[in-house]
């Protein structure tokens, strides 16, 4: 009986992924400041009141922060680059995954285009095998990663999306993750202490986006996922004993938010004589809360203060070691395979937090340790 020749050449079929890249979104131009307002304050993730004062009170604070907000977008050329450098993230992370997978990426931004109804759509036109969902902030909360996934949830219902998935949660203790970010933050302070004259005390500010404290004070992980996304980041610091503090930026609403603020701390670090190193944390891409607030509001801010000097670390936007840590963060919860996934494959916040997505689903907690990245000097 003769043996069937194989053809060398003939390779078996890759699995087909499409991985979404989820991201707050921002308007592209000036007319679009007002609906992109509307469409963040219409959110009952983020404006927490009765569903039938929501709009009134949606369109009253979009009216009130319309001027501000385009000024801001003005002074970053007349909108936001929060998609051009999404874009440069997703083609970077598909050129590293598709080493694996027959991989496409696809962006769903949850206030302005594209939204998740349109990523849906192209992602059932390509006709992936498998889909993985991840969001592009590290530390969950339930008005960035939660509110994103529930918008893809109803938007995959409506189109008729049914692949198998992959749900990335968080990946704010990837040690690679940790390492590309804590270069960054060392090359700032090395970059600092060069110009600045010898023995001039320096602080690291790690600013997140605030979130008001009743959010938190109901479960949400979000500021536990912070303070362990910098303690990991000074742990791996040349001194990780160095002076630092975690704070808070972009208030929109008139109650208690996270504190403490990066005003006050910015402030504070005058009356103190300290030089600034700032850092953001909770940002892998440059928009108006770098661009406008760090670059230039509070850097106007610590010179009326007399802060000594003042420096900001680079988001990590397309770095390619930031890239490379996100394929392996990708790459992991692939492996994991479909349902609910960490980047250590379980459910990391204690058992305090109750709208972590973990609890939400019934599955215990981990035990996750502060001191597993790092305890704050």
């Amino acid at each position: 009986m003769a043996t069937r020749q194989t053809d060398a050449s003939v390779q078996p079929a890759r699995p087909r992924v499409a991985v979404v890249l989820f991201n707050l979104g921002g308007p592209d131009n000036q007319e679009a400041v007002r609906p992109f307002l509307m469409n963040l304050f219409k959110d009952p993730a983020i404006l927490r009141v009765p569903p039938f004062i929501r709009p009134f009170l949606a369109r009253y604070i979009a009216h009130k922060r319309v001027p501000v907000a385009q000024e801001n977008y003005r002074l970053m050329g007349g909108g936001s680059p929060l998609l051009p450098l999404t874009e440069r993230q997703a083609d970077a992370l598909e050129a590293d995954l598709s080493q694996d997978w027959d991989m496409k990426c696809f962006i769903a931004m949850r206030y302005w285009h594209p939204f998740s109804d349109a990523a849906v759509a192209a992602v059932k036109a390509w006709q992936p095998e498998e889909i993985l969902l991840l969001p592009l902030y590290a530390q969950y909360s339930s008005t960035t990663t939660g509110s994103s996934l529930t918008a893809w949830r109803e938007e995959a219902a409506k189109g008729g999306l049914a692949v198998k998935t992959t749900t990335l949660c968080c990946w704010f203790e990837d040690e690679a993750v940790l390492a590309n970010a804590a270069q960054l933050v060392q090359g700032t302070i090395d970059a600092a202490r060069a110009v600045l004259p010898p023995g001039t005390p320096l602080r690291v500010l790690f600013s997140a986006h605030g979130l008001p404290q009743v959010i938190v004070d109901r479960g949400d992980p979000y500021q536990f996922q912070i303070e362990a996304y910098a303690a990991g980041i000074q742990r791996r610091l040349s001194d990780p004993g160095i002076d630092s503090l975690v704070c808070y930026q972009s208030r929109a609403t008139p109650q208690q938010w996270l504190t403490p603020s990066t005003d006050d701390a910015v402030i504070e670090a005058g009356r103190d004589g300290v030089a600034l190193v700032v850092v953001p944390v909770a940002f892998v891409s440059d928009h108006s809360e770098t661009l406008v607030e760090l670059d230039i509001e509070y850097r106007d801010l610590a010179a009326k203060h007399g802060v000594p000097g003042y420096f900001r670390a680079p988001v990590q936007n397309d770095d390619p070691g930031f890239i490379a840590a996100l394929a392996g963060v990708a790459r992991r919860a692939l492996a994991v395979g479909p349902g609910l996934c960490s980047s250590a494959a379980g459910r990391l916040c204690p058992t305090t937090h109750g709208n972590c997505p973990y609890a939400q689903a019934g599955k215990p907690a981990s035990g996750y340790d502060l001191t597993r990245t790092a305890t704050r000097a």
